[in-house]
């Protein structure tokens, strides 16, 4: 611990941010970060036209639901790629470690199965639909924003088997070990 002090005694505030480090930001993190951006750009047109100009545009808030629903899907990936999904280890604490061991890689083969289906399913639904379903008020197929959801889930699929092969590859998942992290391999 360091001696170190917020404020000072003539009441000065001293704080040290750490370096930004970029580098481990995966492609879906920025796809994210751009669709977010343009989120927020769409966001603040539609408060312009309706609160400055007093003449709403329409099509902002179709366009930025779609726009929020690419970012969710989109930016799921990250927290498959980092996995940070919610997680029960109570009880891998209190069986045999090969018992753990096992249900740990059936949690990781369960994971990457979930979003095979999700992807498949997400495939077979923009073929029964086609280019018959439009937006509701921009004349666009629905198959872009389904097509966003299947990225996504094509992503977490991805992301989901690099994380199964690491933890096969250590030998030990975080459901076994609540203090480890991807990067400690």
């Amino acid at each position: 611990m360091t001696d170190e002090k917020i404020i000072d005694d003539e009441g000065h505030f001293h704080a040290h941010d750490e370096a930004v480090d970029l580098k481990g930001t995966i492609a879906e993190g920025w796809i994210a970060l751009a669709i977010f951006w343009a989120l927020g750009l769409t966001v603040f047109y539609q408060f312009v036209t309706r609160y400055v100009m007093n003449d709403s545009a329409a099509w902002t808030e179709e366009v930025a639901r779609y726009q929020l629903i690419g970012v969710v899907f989109i930016g799921a990936a990250i927290g498959v790629a980092k996995n940070n999904q919610i997680q029960v280890d109570f009880f891998y604490r209190h069986m045999p470690p090969a018992l753990g061991r096992w249900m740990s890689r059936g949690v990781d083969v369960l994971r990457i199965l979930f979003f095979v289906a999700a992807v498949v399913m997400t495939v077979q639904m923009m073929a029964k639909i086609g280019n018959n379903s439009r937006m509701t008020i921009v004349d666009a197929p629905m198959n872009l924003v389904y097509g966003l959801c299947l990225f996504g889930f094509a992503a977490m699929t991805w992301r989901s088997i690099q994380v199964a092969r690491v933890h096969w590859r250590r030998g030990y998942s975080v459901l076994e070990r609540p203090e480890s992290s991807l990067a400690d391999h």
